[in-house]
């Protein structure tokens, strides 16, 4: 008897799902396209790609990603922004294009505001704070006071001048009142290289990307950015345990250009919400060491607020110049 109404409790799930399908197929006008301003095999990039696999099933239509590499993900905002009306294309970025760029650049050629629309925030990523095995502390307290001692050493490598580890490095040092010396580098691969080497005594990254090094020994991740401790490396303090009272997060989100009609944009955002909750989403997540994020319209339109908030006053201060 049991198993009868498991069987039929199976049936009727089953039956909604493929009827939500078939309804969001029935609003789907063709192909959707993701548009994303970095290369193919970036973080961004498999976000895209995860997600647009598990779309694809849901809308029962193509979905393609289309990748626009150039000028840090701007140009892939400009040519988004101008998008007809009539167009099914939503495009994946990150805070350098959407709070970063608009604050440095004179000339931006869009307003991240006025232009898009959230849809849907779908993931997030840490900072990690790490050093060379040259230096001699495992602690961020006893890094603080080495680079106190030492501030003609006490130089941070960033993947990026403009990067958001770049001023996420501002951040703690001022937190920390320490004077830091930031490094911009062309990509995480020469930091990793040189922080190995001992060329740059310490590195902020996201975690991600810190991860394999520290596990085999090679650098230290003192402290990491994220609220608690990652799953991805349990042993690590947040800055906050370790004596720095700092929370901060890169995340990835889902936009839409402003000619999108407002009904369409809350189907998409719907079906993106459906999507980040299937277990089989989360666990790719996981898999590509990354935190997954189930999110409303309204509540990432709220995030992009506060952490605005958050970041303007440490970009403005630093007066950062391209």
């Amino acid at each position: 008897m049991l198993q009868h109404l498991l069987r039929r409790l199976a049936g009727i799930l089953t039956l909604g799902a493929l009827a939500t399908t078939a309804a969001f197929a029935q609003t789907q006008d063709g192909p959707l396209r993701i548009v994303v301003g970095y290369a193919p095999g970036g973080a961004t990039d498999r976000v895209a790609r995860i997600v647009g696999d598990k779309l694809q099933a849901k809308l029962g239509v193509p979905v393609v990603v289309d990748n626009k590499p150039g000028a840090g993900g701007r140009l892939a905002a400009q040519q988004v922004k101008a998008t007809p009306a009539g167009q099914n294309v939503l495009m994946l970025a990150n805070p350098a294009v959407m709070v970063v760029a608009p604050l440095v650049f004179k000339d931006n050629g869009y307003d991240a505001e006025r232009d898009f629309v959230p849809v849907s925030h779908v993931n997030d990523y840490e900072f990690a704070l790490s050093v060379s095995t040259a230096v001699p502390v495992r602690e961020l307290s006893h890094l603080l006071a080495w680079m106190r001692a030492n501030p003609d050493k006490a130089n941070v490598g960033v993947p990026a001048t403009g990067s958001l580890p770049h001023f996420f490095g501002l951040m703690v040092g001022e937190k920390a009142k320490v004077r830091t010396e930031v490094v911009g580098y062309r990509g995480s691969a020469p930091l990793l290289t040189d922080l190995i080497g001992g060329q740059v005594p310490i590195a902020v990254d996201t975690l991600d990307v810190v991860i394999p090094q520290h596990q085999s020994g090679k650098v230290r991740i003192l402290a990491m950015s994220g609220a608690k401790r990652s799953p991805f490396a349990p042993e690590v303090p947040t800055f906050k345990e370790a004596g720095l009272d700092l929370v901060a997060l890169g995340w990835n989100a889902f936009f839409a250009p402003a000619s999108m009609p407002r009904e369409k944009v809350a189907r998409y955002a719907q079906a993106i919400r459906e999507v980040m909750q299937d277990p089989d989403t989360a666990r790719r997540f996981k898999d590509s060491l990354m935190s997954p994020v189930v999110s409303t319209q309204e509540q990432t339109a709220a995030m992009l607020k506060a952490y605005r908030a958050q970041w303007a006053p440490v970009v403005q201060k630093s007066g950062y110049q391209p």
